[in-house]
Order: C-alpha cells, then structure tokens, then sequence
C-alpha cells in the first residue's frame, strides 16, 4: 500500500477514505469475533463428544480385557477337558480290552461248562466211585466194558470241569483287575461334564463381555463420526480467517498511509497556527509588554524571549 498517492487528497476526502476504511476494518473484525464465537461454540461441542467418545473407547478396553481373561479360563478349562478326554479314551481302550477277555473267559467257561455238566466235587466221586467198582468188583464183561466206556467220558468231563474252574478263576481275576479302570470311567466322566458346565460358563460371559463392548464401540465410533463431522462443518468457517486477517492487516496498512498525510496536515496546521500566534505574542509584547502564558510559552520555544 505504499504507492498509494495522497498528494492530491485534501483533508475532507482523507478523513472520509480515513472513516471508510475504519468502517470496513470494524466490519471485518466484527465478523472475525464471530468466526471465533462460531468456532468456540463448536470447539465445546467438539471437546464433549472427544471426552464421551474417549470414556466409551475406555470402557471397551477394559470389557475386552475381561473378554480375553473369560476366553484365557475357557481355553485353559478345554485344554483340562481335552486331556482327560485323552485319559478316558486309554482307559475306554483298556476296558474294552477287559470287557473282550471277560467275555473269551465266560465263553471258554460255559462251553467247559457243557462239556463236563457238572462239578469237579461231583464228576470226582462218580468217576472214584466207578473206578474203584471196575477195579475190584466182580462184574460181567459186558457191565465192565460199559463202565470202562463211562470212566473215560467222566474222566473227559472231569478235565473239562477242572479247566472250567481255572477259566472262571482267571475271569475272577479279570474281574477284580477291571474293577478299578470301570469305577474311573465314571470318575471320569463326571469331572469332564463339571469342567464343560464351567467352560460353558467363562465362554458365555466372554460373549455378553464381548457384545457388550461391540454396543459400547459402536456408541464411540458414533461420537467419533461426529466429531468428524464437526471439523468438516468448521473447516470452511476456519477457512474465513487468514484472508480476513489478511484483509484487515491491508486495510490498516492504507489506513496508516493516510492518518500519516493527516498528521503531515495537522503538523502544518499546527506550525502556521503556531507562527501566527508567534506574530501576535510578539506585537503584544512590543507594545504593551502583557503577556499570556501561551504567549511567553510560544516565545521561549522559537527563542525569541530569553531570561
């Protein structure tokens, strides 16, 4: 704004460009407070849903950090119920095995069983009782070679019944070596279905934790798209301010070029005002030697009154 020339301007037209331009800088610089009264309104506006969306991003945080400690005892249970799962399979196996030998044994058994029909006391003393007749009695041929013929069968029945009782002995031992590794399957499966009741427990609360902190994540992205929002509706206004200040700092800049010439007028105004009176205080002080304040003031300052 320096080239601007005010040579040719009279005082009039100086002081109305002079209140011209303070028009229009009072003008922009109303309309600047109230980009800054926009923006402030906004800002309060803006730091609120900062602060909600903040505490709700908070509280996720910390839904999702008991989330993970729910599902870390939910995993830590299943790892529990996998390797008793591993356990009772071996001991499922080994009762199979149990179960096929008990049953090898009772068929053995029943089958020696049929064989001997009857028992190792009774076969015993039937098959003495025949040996001792076909040794010392007196008995027709024909009545010996039967009995001949029956000690055989009783003595094949007899081996039968013996075997018999030693195949029940081993299913009794059988039995009594089952009896622990059938009682644990039990035991078994009452741990596993207690351990899936309190892993189905953490695995629910891990999901209402997790749905919880989905709703609650939802509610900060809510606030987050409006503060989003929010900068995209004042980012224009916010635009409004450098050309303003611009404008302003150009206005004042004209402006100080003209008070400038104003003040140059006012100087010379001053100076011829003051020689004036100079010329008056002068004759005054020729002529009647009375002088006013202002007059021995004017004096003393031109130096033409000295003491």
């Amino acid at each position: 704004m320096s080239d601007i020339d005010v040579s040719s301007m009279n005082e009039k037209d100086l002081k109305n460009k002079v209140n011209d331009l303070r028009t229009q800088i009072g003008h922009h610089e109303r309309e600047l407070k109230g980009i800054f009264r926009e923006l402030k309104l906004h800002r309060t506006n803006t730091d609120d849903l900062k602060k909600k969306r903040d505490k709700l991003n908070g509280q996720v945080k910390e839904l999702v950090g008991k989330a993970r400690n729910s599902k870390s005892k939910r995993d830590e249970i299943n790892a529990k119920i996998s390797s008793l799962k591993a356990s009772r399979n071996a001991v499922n196996e080994k009762s199979r095995s149990f179960s096929d030998n008990i049953n090898e044994f009772k068929t053995k058994r029943d089958e020696l069983n049929k064989l001997s029909k009857g028992s190792v006391e009774t076969l015993s003393k039937a098959y003495a009782a025949d040996l001792e007749l076909f040794l010392n009695a007196d008995i027709p041929l024909k009545h010996e070679i039967d009995l001949f013929g029956r000690l055989l069968d009783l003595k094949e029945r007899l081996g039968a019944a013996f075997d018999a009782n030693a195949m029940h002995e081993k299913l009794m031992e059988t039995y009594a070596e089952s009896k622990e590794v059938f009682e644990s399957r039990d035991d078994f499966g009452s741990e596993i279905g207690k351990l899936a009741e309190e892993s189905q427990k953490y695995h629910l609360e891990m999901i209402e934790l997790y749905n919880q902190a989905d709703e609650l994540r939802k509610a900060a992205d809510t606030a987050h798209s409006q503060i989003s929002e929010k900068y995209a509706v004042t980012a224009p206004i916010r635009e409004k301010i450098d050309p303003l200040k611009k404008k302003i700092a150009a206005l004042r800049e004209e402006l100080d070029v003209y008070l400038s010439k104003l003040n140059d007028i006012q100087v010379e105004k001053d100076d011829k005002k003051q020689e004036e009176h100079l010329v008056v205080a002068k004759e005054k002080l020729e002529k009647s030697g009375r002088l006013s304040l202002e007059d021995l003031k004017v004096l003393m300052e031109k130096g033409d009154l000295k003491f």
